[in-house]
């Protein structure tokens, strides 16, 4: 039987006091949790993420940077904030600033067993990339909210490696294929990536479509709210990244969902040709590896 982890004071580790570590240390940076903040909200426009984003010059360097590169094929040079947002919208622009405030968590790289930090950034990235390709093609009107959901859907791994490395590399080491990561997870940890991340996504107030699609994207039939097609693009999208060559982890432990196919309306022939098209995406979009 597998020890339960303790934290320094020798008390055991559980779900909320896992929550309570990460949130007192706090991830990710204040600006970029604003930022997705004032994106989301209804109210806000674009004048109000303008000096949000501008409190930190060097975020905003790095999205003027990839807003002029290839993936968005601007006909003039863009120099400013104001011109960003008005081009590609509130919610790419926030897309942008999130992958770039990620992509911070990754700075040193480490590898356990299969494990790479380095792989699991490039998975985040191409996940939120193929979400949105899933999205656009069924038509769903949200579709660059599948990008945040796909970059952010295993943050709870990111913070499992950050805050609980030794039990996250006891994990890694115990993966061998008869059980799924989550299940290998809940042994080591007392709790799994899915739970551990919507908890912190709920303190730190990300939207609930990314919320959902953290606790769900392994099991979108389980989730009953108004985003379910969302949660669908980014389970399928996990998928077709694993079959890829693009885990989360280094093992490719992500099976099949008929439900989350059937819901979006795809066939295994429709997963070929998007696993296809999803390299010219991938190449298009290359400046988001190296935010």
């Amino acid at each position: 039987m597998t020890p339960v982890p303790l934290l320094r004071d020798g008390t055991p580790l559980t779900l909320d006091k896992a929550v309570q570590r990460v949130d007192e240390i706090s991830t990710l940076p204040h600006i970029a949790l604003r930022v997705m903040e004032v994106a989301s909200d209804e109210n806000s426009d674009a004048v109000d993420l303008k000096e949000v984003m501008e409190g930190d010059a060097a975020l905003s360097a790095r999205v003027l940077r990839v807003v002029n590169s290839s993936a968005f094929a601007t006909r003039t040079q863009i120099t400013n904030l104001q011109q960003a947002i008005a081009y590609l919208g509130l919610k790419q622009i926030r897309n942008l600033a999130m992958t770039a405030s990620v992509s911070e968590l990754f700075a040193k790289d480490e590898a356990i067993g299969p494990y790479r930090r380095s792989a699991l950034w490039r998975h985040l990235v191409s996940v939120g990339i193929c979400s949105r390709l899933i999205a656009m093609r069924r038509k769903i009107h949200n579709f660059e909210d599948a990008f945040l959901a796909g970059l952010l859907h295993d943050i709870g791994v990111v913070l499992e490696d950050q805050h609980f490395h030794e039990a996250f590399r006891e994990t890694i080491h115990s993966l061998d294929g008869s059980r799924t990561l989550a299940q290998t997870e809940r042994e080591q940890l007392n709790f799994d990536h899915t739970t551990l991340g919507e908890k912190v996504a709920q303190t730190w107030g990300f939207p609930e479509i990314v919320t959902a699609t953290i606790r769900h994207h392994h099991a979108s039939m389980n989730y009953r709210g108004n985003d379910i097609n969302i949660v669908r693009s980014v389970e399928v999208a996990n998928l077709i990244c694993t079959l890829k060559g693009i885990p989360s982890v280094g093992v490719k432990l992500v099976k099949f969902s008929q439900p989350a196919l059937a819901g979006l309306g795809l066939t295994k022939e429709d997963i070929a040709v998007l696993a296809n098209d999803l390299d010219n995406e991938l190449t298009m979009n290359a400046s988001l590896f190296q935010m």
